[in-house]
């Protein structure tokens, strides 16, 4: 295994009102190759990236190989996201239906389009939120100009039934202000959904500093299904379920054994994707969860 994280004493200064120690030291594997730290909050037991570089942030994701923002089907590494992201499509729209009735739905960071578009295409009302341009491009021609805003959540002046975010909280700089801003746009007995990774599934352990989902600085914080429910509480929300994305041990293994430049990637990343799902069948840490919350009563 490579470089386990390991708690020392190092004190940092806090971030957004987080605070603690670090647990881990890595680099932007993906882009620019520079050295950062991620420290574990003594509070909540979120991890935080540090420093996270929030006025020179867009420099990070400058890079025609970031998936989520385009819909590129040319490497095989793109191949494989755009099949796997078909079959991520159907398990979103059947968890949202076991979940509410509603059907007004706010994608918060909405990518590509592909989730919105989907669920427009089986009746629901729509409306994303796209801070990157060329993305932001892209969802406007899938689901109409009118479905895909580029401003703050403070300024929509709806609620919804429905809000998602798919592996984007990990991005957000203004983690409290965002989570008390998504509770004010909620219906009663509104659901928000979050998909984030999990620092303690099998793979993270695995690969250590080299754990693609890490993602430095691009993820600014970290979480796992402690983590989570200590952040939410403060918002008076609760957590009523949780589902694994099974697919993403695969897909992550496979670009951790990428920046590990293993000529056998493939193999070893499928190997470890089911090994790592295989545990989470008792421990339930799969590489990524999907946490149904709403608020409490």
């Amino acid at each position: 295994m490579n470089n386990v994280p390991r708690e020392t004493t190092h004190q940092n200064p806090s971030i957004e009102g987080f605070s603690g120690i670090k647990v881990l030291d890595l680099k932007d594997h993906f882009l620019t190759k520079e050295d950062f730290s991620i420290y574990k909050d003594s509070n909540t037991g979120v991890h935080y990236t540090f420093p996270q570089p929030l006025n020179d942030l867009s420099r990070y994701y400058e890079s025609e190989n970031y998936i989520s923002h385009t819909d590129g089907k040319k490497t095989l590494f793109e191949k494989i996201y755009q099949i796997a992201k078909v079959y991520n499509l159907n398990q979103k729209l059947n968890l949202i239906r076991s979940t509410t009735n509603g059907k007004k739905i706010l994608d918060y960071g909405c990518g590509a389009g592909d989730f919105l578009q989907h669920m427009q295409k089986n009746g629901y009302d729509v409306l994303g939120m796209e801070p990157n341009e060329k993305a932001f491009e892209i969802s406007q021609s899938k689901i109409g100009k009118d479905n895909v805003v580029n401003c703050e959540l403070k300024d929509i002046n709806q609620k919804f039934d429905i809000i998602t975010m798919w592996h984007v909280l990990e991005h957000i700089p203004n983690l409290n202000e965002i989570l008390s801003e998504l509770k004010k746009h909620l219906t009663p007995n509104g659901t928000l959904i979050i998909a984030v990774p999990n620092h303690l599934s099998y793979d993270a352990t695995y690969y250590g500093n080299v754990w693609a989902a890490y993602d430095v600085p691009r993820h600014l914080w970290h979480f796992n299904p402690q983590s989570i429910q200590s952040l939410i509480k403060k918002f008076g929300m609760k957590i009523e379920n949780v589902s694994p994305m099974k697919l993403d041990a695969f897909y992550v293994s496979l670009l951790s054994e990428k920046y590990k430049d293993n000529s056998f990637a493939f193999l070893k990343a499928f190997y470890i994707g089911m090994k790592s799902n295989f545990k989470a069948q008792k421990t339930g840490q799969y590489s990524s969860l999907i946490y149904t919350i709403r608020t409490e009563n």
